[in-house]
């Protein structure tokens, strides 16, 4: 008895070792498709003719392509926010009927070719197409226009926002939007002072995301807005026209928009583990006020 009164009591194990029994074969499964996607970037970037890279993507056209997307790319992550946010909500929060269908038409450019979208655009915005007779006697000419590749990123680049923010408001719940209502706020009241805040780590996700879609875009582009230098010739459609004349500035402009994709993509994978780190230190900090409040 006095020897188990002296043995010090054993510590309680508060962290459990996180599992990570992973199999022989899954590991060289993803050591293959890790190559799959790095082995072109590193044949390319072995391409690169760095003697002359400098002069070679600071060049006029390159220039004019580089800033020409900088600025439709934002232009079209903009437009993804504001039409994108709404639509993300709605397909969170309500039900009604066909709520299916619709979804499954906001997601379908993540699998359409991108030249079969640039198609439907055009006959919707066309001289010839659906809205276009209408737009034309307005005095507005959108196909072949800085305006159409406005457009067409935002139609290939929507989803990715959408996605992510309906997982983020799926995530979250609506039991804090519940609260607010309770307490007499507003719908828009709850949604600028609640909903919004806790779901900005998926917005910001997914406009990274819009962004890097919108910087990349091709096929739409150059079907609706052709490819007209200083107007819709965007970095993308300068380096399928290098290729042809010129294959060293083709390479380099290609480094470029792959270290900007790279870049971005980055930005927004870190974004959502900020967010849930400041969300657990609000929800930490909240907790004593709302245990002194009862």
């Amino acid at each position: 008895m006095a020897r188990q009164q002296g043995r010090p009591a054993a510590r309680p194990r508060t962290q459990t070792s996180a599992y990570s029994g992973i199999p022989g074969w899954v590991r060289a499964l993803a050591v293959v498709a890790a190559v799959v996607v790095v082995l072109p970037l590193l044949a390319m970037v072995l391409r690169v003719d760095w003697a002359h890279f400098i002069p070679l993507v600071t060049s006029g056209p390159s220039l004019t392509a580089l800033g020409l997307s900088l600025r439709t790319s934002a232009a079209s992550t903009l437009l993804c926010i504001v039409l994108g946010v709404p639509l993300a909500l709605v397909l969170a929060r309500d039900t009604f009927r066909l709520q299916g269908l619709l979804r499954s038409l906001v997601l379908l450019p993540l699998v359409l070719p991108p030249v079969v979208g640039g198609i439907a655009l055009l006959y919707t915005f066309g001289r010839q197409g659906l809205l276009g007779r209408t737009l034309e006697v307005l005095g507005l000419q959108i196909a072949f226009s800085t305006t159409a590749v406005v457009l067409a990123q935002t139609f290939v680049a929507l989803p990715f926002l959408v996605v992510s923010l309906e997982g983020a408001l799926r995530t979250s719940g609506s039991r804090y939007e519940a609260v607010a209502a309770t307490l007499g706020a507003r719908p828009g009241t709850v949604f600028r002072r609640v909903t919004l805040p806790l779901v900005l780590p998926g917005l910001a996700s997914g406009a990274v995301l819009s962004f890097a879609r919108s910087l990349g875009e091709f096929g739409a582009t150059l079907t609706f807005a052709g490819s007209l230098q200083g107007v819709t010739r965007t970095l993308p459609l300068e380096i399928y026209l290098q290729r042809e004349t010129d294959p060293d500035a083709a390479v380099a402009l290609s480094l470029v928009l792959v270290a900007v994709a790279v870049a971005v993509v980055a930005l927004a994978y870190r974004r959502p583990a900020a967010g849930r780190a400041g969300s657990g230190q609000r929800t930490t900090a909240a907790a004593p006020a709302g245990g002194n409040a009862r």
